[in-house]
């Protein structure tokens, strides 16, 4: 679906144009030029709109949570960067400025609008609020636009508001989730309750990364065996950009996307191409050869945004090393792994329920958050000072969020010193 961008049809004005005899008998028409991919927004009815509007918040959603989850597996080595981008390996060696391009233009302004878009449906008045499925999905994206900001950026802003701690953050992520799960139970359609399925799972994250265990355990409990909540997409030749897998995108047509070292096994939920197998080198060349991901195999490869999966490993962790432990087990039995023998202690097990959660979410974009709750349980991670995979760079550094971009404090009046 595209995005409805509410500007009035332009008027557009060449400078040194050369006008053609006779032209001036048209007057100022001869050079009006009417955009059909605009509409004018006096035609538009935003109530009458507000599925179309809330689902276009909902790709808004999608295109950003690409881009996001292909940043942070750089940032968490799920993958090397096979970029030749300066600013897209800043990620990769965990030493982002302020002033980095990517920072601001794929990774802050995309979520930022899909924050931005689900609020302008919210604000609507549209008809029985207390069971819209517009508001419903709307306030999902919200959720999930804003847990995202809070997991994956050190602090955060809102339609231009003052600079917000992660708590809260989180505390707003959790507000719309709860608005969601309410909407979409009262709505009570398949869609409906879809939506308040995956607002579930999203608050019960923002529990976990708040270490509100008992709350993280309880709503994690709460949603059903078997569900499971797409980010749809599209292979749409003509807007592959806004509507395709970006995670295929970054793989096989710009190819800077390598499945990293501590991924390359034999396990069915990291697939990959290598050597002769794959169907392009990586951008930069990559020392070792490029690895291919196929976890998404096509432009039109869905994305998983919430599951029953994910808040089972919600409520394990929340349960503690016993509840932990039985998952792992259970997992590599279903992935046709070898029972796990090593240590049981709390952190052992921590470890490898992580290393777990790691295979299992691959590229989804949720190992940040297991950085940001517990940095020391997520391993194969280059240390600080440690040598960048590539030569040419500088050493890795410390950073486990990233920092707001240089244009939102300089733009945003309430960000100002």
């Amino acid at each position: 679906m595209s995005i409805i961008n509410f500007r009035r049809a332009v008027t557009r004005t060449a400078a040194g144009a050369v006008l053609l005899a006779g032209a001036t008998a048209c007057g100022d028409q001869f050079l009006t030029v009417t955009n059909p991919n605009l509409i004018d927004a006096s035609t538009v009815d935003p109530v009458a709109s507000g599925a179309a509007l809330a689902l276009s918040a909902q790709q808004n959603l999608a295109f950003s949570m690409g881009l996001m989850s292909a940043y942070s597996s750089w940032f968490t080595e799920e993958t090397n960067v096979g970029d030749t981008f300066p600013t897209r390996n800043e990620f990769g060696f965990r030493t982002i400025t302020d002033l980095n391009g990517s920072l601001n233009g794929d990774v802050w302004a995309p979520i930022s609008l899909a924050a931005a878009s689900s609020k302008q449906v919210l604000d609507l008045e549209l008809p029985t609020p207390a069971a819209n499925i517009n508001l419903a999905r709307a306030a999902m994206v919200r959720g999930f636009a804003v847990l995202q900001i809070a997991t994956d950026f050190c602090e955060g802003t809102l339609s231009s508001g003052p600079k917000l701690t992660t708590t809260q953050l989180l505390d707003t992520a959790s507000f719309w989730f709860s608005r969601a799960i309410d909407v979409g139970r009262a709505n009570a359609s398949t869609d409906g309750v879809a939506i308040a399925n995956a607002s579930l799972v999203g608050r019960a994250r923002v529990k976990l990364q708040k270490n509100d265990k008992p709350g993280a355990a309880t709503d994690a409990g709460a949603v059903p065996a078997g569900f499971q909540f797409d980010l749809r997409h599209t292979d749409d030749a003509a807007n592959r950009n806004r509507l395709s897998n970006r995670q295929w995108i970054f793989s096989f047509d710009r190819a800077n996307l390598s499945v990293a070292p501590f991924f390359r096994v034999n396990d069915p939920r990291v697939t990959y191409r290598s050597g002769a197998a794959a169907t392009a080198a990586s951008q930069d060349n990559l020392p070792g050869g490029y690895f291919q991901q196929t976890k998404f195999p096509g432009y039109g490869s869905a994305v998983r945004l919430a599951s029953k999966l994910e808040a089972d490993y919600i409520n394990a962790e929340a349960t503690g090393t016993t509840a932990m432990l039985a998952l792992v087990q259970s997992r590599r039995t279903a992935n046709g792994l070898p029972a796990y023998a090593g240590a049981t202690t709390d952190a052992a097990v921590l470890t490898e329920f992580y290393n777990q959660r790691a295979f299992e979410f691959y590229l989804e974009g949720k190992r940040i958050g297991d950085l940001r709750r517990n940095p020391a349980a997520v391993s194969n991670l280059t240390p600080a000072g440690g040598v960048y995979f590539k030569p040419g760079y500088q050493a890795v550094g410390r950073d486990t969020c990233y920092p707001l971009p240089r244009p939102e404090t300089d733009n945003n009046p309430n960000t100002k010193p």
